[in-house]
């Protein structure tokens, strides 16, 4: 397997836990009501908490985040460009681990900042595939 294809299954990985830890806060699932919130069907959710309303949006964030870079990733490895994208499928991945845990943190200018260097990391993905 290519590092970037590794680069792939590591996103995806981060994005799983993501969306789990997102449901674990948003739910507060260590808690009998979050427990039985979490194994039924959802229906009548109560609010969030400040930490759990920002875990559940750091998991859609990881899900729209994986829907712009595995599909570069994916045809740049198809196109042959693994070594070409590397550097900015890096710079995408590692902006999201760090990411993570400042959005369910609430840091908000760092957040914003850490975003913008996750997308330099997908426009230097496209600059090379064009």
């Amino acid at each position: 397997m290519t590092p970037l294809l590794e680069i792939i299954v590591y996103f995806t990985m981060l994005t799983f836990v993501t969306v789990l830890l997102g449901a674990l806060l948003r739910n507060r699932e260590w808690t009998a009501e979050g427990r039985a919130i979490g194994l039924g069907n959802r229906d009548n959710l109560s609010e969030p908490t400040p930490l759990g309303g920002r875990a559940e949006r750091t998991a859609r964030n990881a899900m729209e985040a994986s829907i712009f870079f595995v599909p570069l990733a994916l045809v740049a490895h198809a196109a042959g460009l693994d070594a070409e994208v590397l550097l900015g499928a890096q710079i995408a991945f590692w902006a999201r681990v760090a990411y993570v845990p400042i959005y369910i943190a609430g840091i908000k200018v760092v957040r914003s900042l850490v975003w913008m260097v996750g997308v330099v990391g997908y426009i230097l993905m496209v600059i090379e595939l064009l």
